[in-house]
């Protein structure tokens, strides 16, 4: 019975902020879902309706409720587009999490975020014997592009082209700092996310290198944890907590004046997520939150804001390597972070950016969904190629490892030879030179 309550408690606090949604249909130009299916139902405004009705519909079709919330992509363009400001990603976040309550976690689901991705240790130990052995699994799709497939068929793997787990993961080439500020009289604590650290750990070890090269102090404690994303999107909020809690416990250990991420889905869930759906009693535990969520700083964004990156004059060669740049959903659409990225990119002499159209425009992959959905995500990913493909570039830059996986992906399905990095590994190599 207490629940029951619980849950009925929950289902006032959705209907208040339900209320402010005017059904104006102006998230249906700027959902990329949408664009594909034309399906109404796809809509944030057709998953608002439903959710009117949450609870009575949850307990006639559960299963139906469920399936509709979970064909989003919680890439925030319609929030960002909003003109009633409602907080669309805040709504389905907790409308998942009473669904799940409400239904129960599939015992795969369970097994994944409660055994293992809320157990770094273990989580660690696990992606490394499967990199260990993937060679047997997995043949090499695109050289330059490091995209590789699965020798047979699989429903997980399907026909995608995808980076594979690094044989060297970051946390085992560096499995913690704690280094004391130098000309910056500024120190940071790295988050460093679980796709740098087991996909892209070069992005990371860049990260490492400018924060060094400009005199940078750096906390970096051993087994770090995922942000929770992951969990909490699939409605999991037993183990999004659990996760922010032991991430609580291990950046305050050691002093720093900001929080950096080089991944615009860590900044944005730190940042926005964290203090938006921990539900603790512990007022400490929510005063750390509001803390660490205050000092949380994307790479470039701390570059150029706090040290002062800017864009270096041209050294005049008559070819510069022309950079495009993607912009990830969680920087500019919910942290208004686009020209300081770019602004690396520029600080680099022997490059030029070359704008692609609809820069801003989601590349499909939003996390769990390119997994449930991929042929939808593939094919949002496919415009987002088209576009790159059209500016001639030979690198396409982003800020997020998640976007870095879909365009990969994507470019290597065009048979591409164009580089996918992150904004941080472009910045690095011009200050090596």
């Amino acid at each position: 019975m207490s629940n029951i309550r619980k849950l009925a408690g929950q289902f006032k606090e959705l209907e208040k902020k339900l209320a402010v949604c005017t059904r104006c249909g102006m998230c249906q130009a700027v959902c990329p879902l949408f664009a594909e299916t034309k399906r109404e139902a796809d809509l944030a405004r057709g998953k608002l309706a439903l959710l009117d009705g949450l609870a009575q519909e949850m307990f006639k079709n559960p299963d139906g409720v469920s399936e509709r919330l979970n064909r989003c992509l919680l890439c925030g363009s319609c929030q960002a587009g909003c003109s009633s400001g409602v907080n669309v990603i805040e709504i389905f976040l907790k409308a998942r999490s009473i669904l799940a309550e409400f239904k129960g976690l599939p015992g795969s689901q369970k097994l994944l975020f409660r055994s293992v991705l809320a157990k770094p240790k273990l989580f660690n130990t696990l992606s490394g014997f499967v990199a260990k052995f993937q060679p047997l699994f997995i043949r090499q799709m695109n050289q330059s592009l490091g995209t590789s497939c699965a020798r047979m068929a699989t429903p997980l793997l399907g026909n995608r082209h995808f980076v594979p787990l690094s044989t060297e993961p970051f946390h085992q080439k560096t499995p913690m700092l704690d280094t004391q500020p130098g000309k910056s009289g500024i120190r940071v604590g790295f988050f460093v996310g679980c796709l740098l650290d087991k996909v892209f750990p070069r992005a990371a070890e860049a990260t490492i290198q400018v924060l060094r090269h400009h005199g940078v102090g750096i906390w970096m404690p051993e087994n770090q944890g995922c942000c929770g994303i992951p969990a909490l999107s699939s409605g999991d909020r037993t183990s999004f907590e659990q996760l922010v809690q032991y991430s609580i416990n291990q950046f305050d250990a050691g002093h720093m004046d900001y929080l950096i991420t080089s991944c615009a889905t860590c900044t944005f869930t730190i940042k926005k997520i964290w203090p938006m759906m921990i539900q603790s009693d512990s007022r400490e535990v929510t005063e750390k939150v509001n803390t660490l969520s205050a000092k949380t700083m994307d790479i470039s964004q701390f570059l150029v804001k706090i040290l002062g990156v800017s864009a270096l004059s041209s050294k005049n060669k008559p070819s510069r390597k022309k950079i495009t740049y993607h912009d990830p959903c969680h920087l500019k659409k919910s942290l208004g972070i686009s020209v300081e990225p770019r602004m690396l990119i520029h600080a680099d002499p022997d490059s030029s950016l070359v704008e692609m159209e609809d820069a801003d425009r989601c590349c499909g992959m939003g996390g769990s969904f390119n997994l449930h959905h991929y042929d939808l995500s593939a094919s949002i990913g496919y415009e987002k190629a088209s576009r790159i493909l059209d500016t001639g570039c030979e690198v396409a830059a982003t800020s997020c490892p998640a976007c870095m996986a879909q365009l990969s992906d994507a470019l290597s399905r065009c048979k591409s030879t164009i580089q996918v990095k992150h904004v941080v590994e472009i910045y690095a190599d011009s200050i090596m030179e």
